[in-house]
């Protein structure tokens, strides 16, 4: 985990220029008899888990280096330290510090904590005791990691409908304000810091849907893991690009763009190739997406001279294709329609139209079926009930469309605490109304997290205390957040992380940083889902 968190910050080269000449994991040490170099020093950054301790023992026992050099990533034990003491025989360690970095930071105000099994977060309680338990001890770590880094100690609310949300501020607390009080006696900063606990299957309509802004695209179509973007699948892709990195710190057009729209994307990169004409003076004609691939295809020098513009044209190009492919301009327009409005007989038509289309995948069908039955479970069930049979005639398997029933029954509206569809209040139903008679710029892009929502209700100081309860100290009524770590229980969106830099660029009262255990496209949630209907009990991430 720790070289993934070095890698997120660091490239190879700037790593070289700061004289590490060397990075390896610690398991080499058990991979046969090593060469000496005790000429080097070794600088280890771990995290603070028995499996480490042993494998770095067992260094220090057998030095390769010279000297060692020893940064722990979180808290450490008394007693771990007392059993490094009694292995470094030779008196090779020269510090042990703990260097608080216990988690995956993404961008600037977007992280996750690298939970084991994080679909966990949606199974009941009963499900996996020891799973569960892990899961809600490295969460808690991370957390706890996390405000050490932010020297802040936090005011705790959380989701009072999700068990595990109770859970991790029961730990939270019990750390930051009795267990390890000391660690968190620092000088209070101007204006409260607020961690908000929070359960993905509240919003369970974020994740369902096709995106249309770059990164977001970019993970739902092909998929990012810790930056890097596989793309060996595209025929005769150059050996360079078969895996690129996509990190706003390590690329600057990525970092200007990741939030841009499909097509305000396309120029970017359209004008970024006609300067390329330009300086080579080449006059080859240019006006599509295609074009642009023809001609990094056509133009070696292109790659080289052009650093990570290249890049992106491939990914481009490959988005265009699967987009073209699998119909998404038409799905993603009634996808947003159902998420947005509420017209349950022109979208039970839509819906029925798309299914009956044999150019759809099964997969865009089910998502459909899926965001019309979130939206009208309690209005429409017997309509649910028939797409689910037209889905059927379609040929669809009983087993993938089980996962309607799957979702609703942890995720539909009585399990849920937030507006979501913004119809539980008065001004909420004003405000949409308002919204939809004004429209919008991009129908692909209309949709908001209710994540919006729920920072606004907390900034406004409108968030109910019987729905998001404090564990321990309390903020008085009147007192606005001045800081906010939302950490999501089930996993984030791009979608999310992008509302989150925009809240940040328009509003200098309330600071945002998002967090969670994981980051979804429509994909993995769903494999998450059906990971959670395989569980004994049913699963439910404490809704029951």
């Amino acid at each position: 985990e720790t070289m993934a968190i070095v890698s997120s910050v660091y490239t190879q080269s700037e790593i070289l220029q700061k004289e590490v000449f060397l990075v390896e994991k610690l398991q080499a040490a058990d991979q046969g008899p090593q060469e000496s170099m005790c000429h080097m020093k070794a600088m280890c950054f771990i995290r603070p888990h028995p499996d480490n301790f042993s494998l770095l023992k067992r260094c220090l026992r057998s030095p390769k280096y010279g000297e060692y050099h020893i940064f722990f990533s979180n808290m450490v034990k008394d007693g771990y330290l007392q059993e490094l003491a009694d292995a470094d025989e030779h008196e090779l360690v020269k510090q042990v510090q703990e260097f608080y970095a216990d988690y995956l930071p993404l961008d600037a105000s977007h992280l996750i904590v690298q939970a084991p099994n994080p679909e966990l977060c949606f199974f009941s309680p009963g499900s996996d005791p020891a799973g569960t338990q892990r899961l809600r001890d490295r969460v808690t770590e991370g957390l706890v990691s996390l405000m050490l880094s932010l020297k802040r100690r936090p005011i705790i609310r959380f989701q009072r409908s999700s068990n595990i949300c109770r859970a991790i501020a029961k730990d939270m607390c019990n750390i930051c304000y009795h267990k390890e009080s000391g660690l968190f006696d620092f000088r209070r900063s101007a204006g409260q810091t607020v961690l908000l606990l929070v359960d993905r299957l509240d919003d369970p309509v974020t994740p369902l849907l096709t995106q249309w802004t770059y990164q977001a695209m970019v993970h739902e179509l092909i998929k990012i893991q810790n930056h890097r973007v596989d793309l060996r699948h595209i025929p005769k892709i150059a050996k360079d690009q078969q895996e690129v990195v996509l990190a706003p710190e390590q690329d600057k057009f990525f970092k200007e763009h990741m939030f841009d729209n499909y097509g305000d994307l396309g120029l970017s990169v359209k004008n970024l190739v006609d300067d390329f004409q330009v300086q080579s003076k080449s006059n080859q004609n240019i006006s599509s997406i295609a074009d642009m691939q023809r001609f990094v295809e056509n133009y070696p020098e292109f790659r080289s001279k052009s650093g990570n513009v290249s890049k992106h044209v491939t990914i481009l190009s490959e988005l265009n294709r699967i987009i073209d492919k699998r119909q998404l301009m038409n799905v993603s327009s009634c996808e947003q329609e159902i998420a947005c409005k509420s017209e349950q007989k022109e979208h039970y038509a839509e819906v029925v139209r798309f299914i009956d289309d044999p150019n759809i995948s099964e997969t865009e069908k089910i998502r459909l079926v899926l965001l019309f039955a979130l939206r009208y479970e309690k209005d429409a069930a017997r309509l649910v009930s028939q797409l689910m049979d037209k889905l059927e005639d379609q040929g669809v398997p009983r087993e993938r469309m089980s996962i309607v029933q799957g979702l609703l029954r942890v995720a539909g509206a009585d399990k849920r605490t937030g507006d979501l569809y913004g119809t539980k209040t008065f001004s909420a139903r004003a405000k949409n109304l308002v919204g939809s008679l004004k429209g919008v710029d991009n129908v692909y892009t209309q949709h908001q997290p209710l994540l919006v929502q729920t920072l606004e209700n907390l900034q406004k100081g409108k968030m109910k205390d019987v729905d998001y309860p404090f564990e321990g100290p309390i903020m008085p009524p009147k007192e606005r957040p001045a800081e906010v770590v939302v950490f999501m229980l089930g996993g984030t969106t791009y979608e999310e992380s992008r509302a989150v830099h925009f809240h940040n660029q328009q509003d200098g009262a309330m600071k945002v940083l998002l967090g969670g255990t994981f980051v979804h496209n429509s994909t993995s949630f769903l494999d998450h889902i059906k990971e959670m209907m395989k569980a004994p009990m049913g699963g439910g991430s404490g809704f029951h």
